[in-house]
């Protein structure tokens, strides 16, 4: 038996990356819940394991008494000294309990509670490393995708999470084998275990890739000062520097695009406009709207926070963008509302939120 359960720590161990401290520790709390249940006691059964042959050791603690009130946890003087030789009233007596001695349920018992501590030791284990993570992103291998419903299932340091569909760039395929970039969410514990909600169409994601590609960004020299995001199509990010030496929109481009390049190429192709923040709600604007060139800021109501940008007329389509996208990811990225006009020719108000 000393032999088969050095064989199940170790191999928990292996294929787990669970500790033998803690292993011991919940198989020994198992087999002493068991013997408790088989002698009919509530406490003074315990159990402990000696790492040094595996040996597995079921006593029942009592103390020594004149006069026994609850023999579950007491024993007279002469009866403890069977046990002890010389022991007097006060010592503490572990009487050796057989293990061959526990029935069949007993031993389901035991079998059951160590699965389930077993378990609970994942589940903690796994909820601590994505912890860690949380608001972050990791690299995440496809391990298997729904052919109906387009859900992934992804591998992340060696524990599956689903990807689903609404989470996914759209128009994005994702394949078995594929490696890609991971925003974990958030990371929450249920009574099923822990639960990772993960995302590849979170504007995280695209902070955290700026942070990894760029170094202005990860030493603080240059900062992101809003993000907004259409996933699969367009991404608008604000970028910010205090030193004046420091050029952070060339930052984020770096030497001939290979720094944006690279996380375009992360993103499946997403199109992405690098402005420079203002404290100026004007210039921010006007930067915000690009590529479409602008004529003037006008602020409507500044508690409201609205605004009329005027436009040359070859630019108003530019500015608004195909159904509104470059209007909108503006909006989104300043946190104003724009209305947008052409410097000649009719005029039909169009608040883009």
């Amino acid at each position: 038996m000393n032999k088969e359960l050095s064989n199940a720590i170790m191999l928990f161990q292996k294929e787990k990356g669970i500790s033998e401290e803690l292993l011991c520790e919940k198989i020994c709390n198992a087999v002493a819940v068991a013997a408790r249940k088989e002698f009919g006691v509530k406490e003074g059964i315990f159990c402990e394991i000696d790492k040094k042959d595996y040996e597995l050791k079921i006593y029942m603690r009592k103390t020594v008494v004149d006069e026994v009130f609850d023999d579950a946890i007491e024993i007279l003087v002469e009866d403890a000294q069977g046990y002890k030789h010389g022991a007097i009233v006060g010592d503490i007596i572990d009487i050796p309990l057989q293990i061959a001695n526990l029935g069949r349920i007993a031993a389901q018992t035991v079998k059951h509670t160590v699965r389930q501590g077993v378990r609970e030791i994942e589940h903690e284990q796994v909820l601590q490393q994505f912890q860690q993570k949380n608001r972050e992103i990791v690299t995440a291998k496809v391990t298997n995708v729904d052919p109906v419903t387009g859900d992934a299932t992804v591998e992340i340091s060696k524990s599956e999470t689903l990807l689903p569909k609404k989470e996914q760039i759209p128009g994005e395929k994702l394949n078995v084998g594929d490696f890609i970039k991971i925003y974990i969410v958030d990371v929450k514990s249920t009574e099923k275990g822990p639960k990772i909600m993960i995302s590849r169409n979170h504007t995280g994601l695209v902070k955290r890739l700026f942070e990894q590609e760029v170094p202005e960004i990860y030493d603080g020299s240059v900062e992101i000062k809003s993000v907004s995001r259409e996933a699969g199509s367009r991404t608008k990010i604000a970028v910010y520097s205090k030193d004046e030496n420091v050029d952070a929109i060339g930052s984020c481009i770096g030497p001939r695009g290979a720094r944006v390049n690279t996380i375009i190429e992360m993103l499946g192709g997403e199109k992405i406009d690098i402005v420079k923040y203002s404290e100026d709600p004007k210039e921010y604007i006007g930067a915000a709207l690009a590529p479409a060139e602008i004529v003037s800021v006008e602020i409507l109501d500044e508690s409201a926070r609205s605004c009329r940008v005027t436009v040359p007329e070859a630019q108003l389509s530019l500015a608004i963008g195909n159904k509104g996208q470059n209007a909108r990811l503006a909006a989104r990225l300043t946190g104003w509302k724009i209305d947008i006009k052409p410097l000649y020719g009719d005029y039909q108000s169009m608040i883009q939120l």
